[in-house]
């Protein structure tokens, strides 16, 4: 009994911690105000990620993908298919407000798309797009890794989401690429 209240302890100072240093950045991030070439960068990227980027690099993939093409296509819209489900569910198990319903935002007005923070969708859908596709295509790994931080950096600098929320939904998008290209390659 003593052990397991030691580590539900543990883990209550690592959630707490965690909850900190969010609150911390949020702090920052609201009260910065970046350059408008940031301003632009961020809200395109947020765009993005609103699906028009994913769905132009599976038309390109389909018109240019070789003998790949399908395998990939299929290998990322499994993983996001997978994605969507799991942060609809995790969303509404965690509950989380989003950083923007705890405090204003100095210069980003964005609706949110759904009231939970934790994880972040955005973020779980580009790193499953950017590891399923990057794995059926090397070269273009590097790029699609940048287009998947800039989201998830968006969803921070925006008010959207803490930290905590993109980090589990890079981690979440990163392993059902992972897992959807492997099972497809």
């Amino acid at each position: 009994m003593a052990a397991f209240q030691l580590r539900t302890l543990h883990l209550r100072s690592i959630v707490d911690f965690g909850q900190q240093t969010d609150h911390r950045l949020m702090h920052r991030v609201n009260r910065w105000r970046p350059p408008r070439w940031m301003r632009w960068w961020m809200l395109a990227a947020t765009r993005g990620g609103d699906g028009w980027l994913w769905y132009l690099s599976g038309i390109m993939i389909a018109i240019f993908g070789g003998h790949n093409r399908v395998r990939a296509l299929i290998a990322g819209a499994l993983a996001v298919g997978v994605g969507i489900a799991l942060f609809r569910k995790l969303k509404r198990a965690f509950g989380r407000q989003r950083p923007c319903a705890l405090a204003p935002h100095c210069w980003a007005q964005l609706l949110p798309p759904d009231q939970f923070s934790f994880p972040s969708g955005h973020t779980i859908t580009a790193f499953a797009v950017a590891i399923s596709l990057g794995s059926f295509y090397p070269a273009l790994l590097p790029g699609l890794l940048f287009c998947a931080a800039s989201v998830a950096a968006s969803r921070i600098l925006l008010g959207m989401h803490f930290l905590t929320d993109v980090l589990a939904g890079a981690a979440i998008g990163g392993v059902l690429g992972g897992v959807a290209s492997a099972l497809l390659g």
